[in-house]
This record gives C-alpha cells, sequence and structure tokens, in this order.
C-alpha cells in the first residue's frame, strides 16, 4: 500500500506495521519493569480465583479437590433463600449510596474551593491539602475510637454542645441507634476520604488552559461562575470515569467501621454488611461447610460488582460519555 504526499505529490509507500513481537522488542525495558506487578497480581488477585469453586462444592477442609463433592448450585439456592442475605444486601446498598453520593460530591466541591484559593496564599492551601489528606493514612481502628469518643454519652463532646445549646435536654446514644449508624458511616468516610479523593480532581483542574478563565472573567463571570461554566465542564470526563470505577465498589460498604461500631449489638440490624455476612457464614457449620456458603455469598458480589462496572461503562458509552475502554 502507498499513499500520496499532500505537500509534495510523491508517492509515499506505508510503513509496514510493527508485530507485536517487535513492539516488545522495542520497548524491552517498560516490558521487563512490568514483570514484577505481572507476579505480584498473578499470584494475589488471579491465582486465588482457583478458590471459587468451593461454592460448587461440599467443601471439606481435609479432601483434595479430586475428593471434593460438587453441589453445584445448592449454596446459592441456600443463599437466595436466607432473610438475613436481603438484611445484609439492603444494609450494603443503603450505606454504599450515601458513602457515593457524600464522598463523590464532598471531594469535587472541596478540589475546587481549593483551585480558587490565590497564590498568594500558596502556604495556606498547602496547609490545608496536608490537613485533609492526613485521615486518610489513618487505621480504621483509630478512626473508630475516635467516632466512639466523639459520640460518647459520658464525656463526648457533640452531645455536650447539644445539650450546652438547649437542642437536647438529654444526652442521645448515637451508636444505639439503628437510624443514626448509616449516616454515622457516611460522614465518617467523607472525613476519612474527602482530602485525599480531591487529589485527582485537582490534577484534573491543573490541565485546564487559564485563557479559558481569563476570557471568562473578561465576560463577567465571578469565582462561581467560571466553576461552574468552566471549571467542572473541564474535569467533566475525569468525574465521569471516576464515577463509574466506584460503580462497581457498590456492594463494598466497608467491613472494618462497620464491625467495629456495630459490635454493641443495639444496631445489629443496621450494621451487617455483606463482608461481615461472608465472614460469619464462612467460620460458621461444621467439617467446613461454611467456608462453601460464605464463598458463594462472596462470589455473588464479585459477579454483581463486575457486572454493575460493566453495564455503566457501557450506559456512559451510549450517551456519548466518556468511557473505561
Amino acid at each position: 500500500m502507498a499513499t500520496t504526499s499532500l505537500v509534495t505529490g510523491r508517492v509515499v509507500p506505508e510503513k509496514p506495521k510493527s508485530t507485536f513481537f517487535e513492539k516488545v522488542k522495542k520497548q524491552k525495558e517498560l516490558v521487563l519493569i512490568t514483570i514484577p506487578f505481572i507476579v505480584y497480581f498473578f499470584i494475589f488477585n488471579y491465582l486465588p480465583l482457583w478458590g471459587l469453586t468451593m461454592a460448587f462444592q461440599n467443601y471439606k477442609p481435609y479432601k483434595t479437590f479430586w475428593e471434593q463433592e460438587w453441589v453445584g448450585f445448592k449454596h446459592f439456592q441456600k443463599l437466595f433463600t436466607d432473610p438475613a442475605f436481603y438484611r445484609v444486601l439492603r444494609n450494603t446498598l443503603a450505606m454504599s449510596l450515601i458513602n457515593l453520593a457524600f464522598s463523590f460530591i464532598t471531594a469535587i466541591i472541596f478540589a475546587l474551593l481549593l483551585n480558587e484559593i490565590p497564590k498568594k496564599l500558596y502556604g495556606f492551601k498547602r496547609v490545608v491539602q496536608t490537613i485533609s489528606y492526613m485521615p486518610h493514612f489513618l487505621s480504621w481502628i483509630i478512626v473508630c475510637g475516635l467516632v466512639s469518643t466523639i459520640l460518647s454519652m459520658d464525656d463526648g463532646i457533640v452531645n455536650n454542645l447539644l445539650v450546652a445549646l438547649g437542642l437536647v435536654k438529654e444526652k442521645i446514644h448515637f451508636l444505639g441507634k439503628p437510624e443514626y449508624f448509616w449516616w454515622i458511616v457516611g460522614f465518617t468516610n467523607v472525613w476519612k476520604s474527602m482530602g485525599w479523593n480531591s487529589i485527582i480532581y485537582l490534577a484534573a483542574i491543573t490541565s485546564i488552559d487559564p485563557c479559558l478563565y481569563e476570557a471568562a472573567a473578561i465576560d463577567g463571570y465571578g469565582r462561581f461562575g467560571r466553576m461552574w461554566h468552566i471549571t467542572l465542564p473541564g474535569i467533566k470526563s475525569t468525574i465521569i470515569v471516576l464515577l463509574i470505577m466506584n460503580a462497581g465498589w457498590i456492594l463494598n460498604a466497608g467491613f472494618e467501621i462497620q464491625y467495629i461500631l456495630g459490635s454493641n449489638g443495639l444496631v445489629l440490624d443496621v450494621s451487617e454488611t455483606i463482608d461481615i455476612y461472608v465472614l460469619k457464614k464462612g467460620f460458621a457449620g461444621t467439617a467446613g461447610s461454611g467456608f462453601a456458603f460464605g464463598t458463594a455469598a462472596g462470589m455473588f458480589k464479585t459477579v454483581c460488582s463486575a457486572a454493575i462496572l460493566i453495564i455503566c461503562n457501557k450506559v456512559s458509552g451510549w450517551l456519548g460519555e466518556e468511557r473505561l475502554v
């Protein structure tokens, strides 16, 4: 095949396309760098997938793989007829949607506000960013301890303020009332992840052409007008891609905070998530039968998460928006 140059009018022969192995040879340094990561993901992410076969077996730990009794979809039938499963599914979806909505929106707003800090206050901006990132590196055990102390009935700052301001007559047992638990988990996740999640949006904002802001200012737009008409459209693709990725985690509401704060028994009906359900069912039963049932529950969560991710990605493509692939 050959093409004609629009400049010289000469026929230029088309260069042969490089084969896969030729591309690998040209980029061998990059390939060598990725080998440790490929090995890591194969050992810790793909090799354990073999364990999903337990969901279709009457698993016995003392038997080899070839000696196991295959029972088909028996554990899945048991899972879908268990009333407790639908309760934990409700809790998981509710807390995931609260976390997604609040964490997503607050991270974008926080990034927009940080971006509007003038250059002369650059030091202040760095301090605020650093403080907002710090909770991300705290263990959930420490975070739960802080939440328990803040909401405590004995000497918790929240109850003390409410009583001092006359908003309530008696102190409230926040961690003992089911109607408060989901919101406590949601706001705790926001506090812990807001600063860290805003990093990507701040990076995306830096790629916006400053001339657009200057043109908007000349047209009479204020700060909020520039944020609405310039900044948000400029990071729209980033927002959509992250929303698609977060949608794939909709059934991962968490484990640590629900397990620690919900272990008092008063909020057990609203605190258990699928992860806690899998843990309890996995160690229940006799002779390892709980392992198979727990694996079936975990497999259901994984398949649903993958399906949600694929559907959201397809819908985004149909709407003409950004997509993962």
